[in-house]
């Protein structure tokens, strides 16, 4: 399935601007994403990024996430931070030590970041959830949205299907990174993905 193509749909189709609770993992990979939605929604950043180690590069990822929005400057785009707890992640991955970068692990990782996303989404009454994740071409965006399809299900929010890596969104996001001088990280998040590089 085309994600960005279904996305593109469900965009054509609005009569109203929704609100949006997108997940970001970084700053960088929020560029071509916010530079595109914008347009169309309402939308609050939902920084939620327990898997990041150590605590000292998550706060680093998360302020330039927060500069970058105060700098793009735009009335339809807020900030919403979650508590760092690295625990949420470790607890989940226990036996999953090992996995290549992009296999098991990882998935799991999308699924804790993306449920948060739904459940804040569903309590506090968001149209659409979604994530800027498929921005890179390092993550498979075939997994990232059926989990947020079964979210979705789940919890009775709608969810915004994306590849955001499609038409060059994964270059223009590293032109916007340099227009906006945003620290890019060499490596995903965690500590196991980190040392398998």
């Amino acid at each position: 399935m085309n994600y960005q193509n279904k996305m593109q749909e469900i965009i054509e189709s609005l009569n109203f601007r929704p609100k949006l609770l997108l997940h970001s993992c970084c700053g960088p990979c929020s560029t071509t994403v916010l530079s595109l939605l914008a347009s169309y929604f309402d939308i609050t950043v939902l920084y939620y990024n327990p898997n990041i180690e150590p605590k000292e590069e998550y706060y680093k990822r998360k302020e330039e996430q927060i500069r970058f929005i105060k700098e793009f400057n735009n009335e339809h785009i807020k900030f919403m931070d979650c508590d760092y707890n690295n625990q949420d992640f470790r607890s989940r991955v226990v036996g999953l030590e090992q996995e290549r970068e992009g296999g098991a692990r990882c998935a799991v990782c999308f699924k804790l970041r993306l449920e948060k996303t739904a459940e804040i989404a569903k309590a506090l009454d968001f149209d659409y959830f979604g994530t800027t994740l498929t921005v890179s071409p390092h993550k498979n965006s075939e997994v990232i949205n059926k989990i947020g399809a079964l979210l979705e299900t789940e919890y009775g929010v709608k969810y915004l299907y994306s590849d955001f890596k499609k038409k060059d969104g994964y270059k223009r996001s590293i032109e916007l990174s340099k227009k906006y001088n945003l620290y890019r990280q060499d490596y995903c998040g965690c500590e196991f993905g980190r040392t398998s590089l």
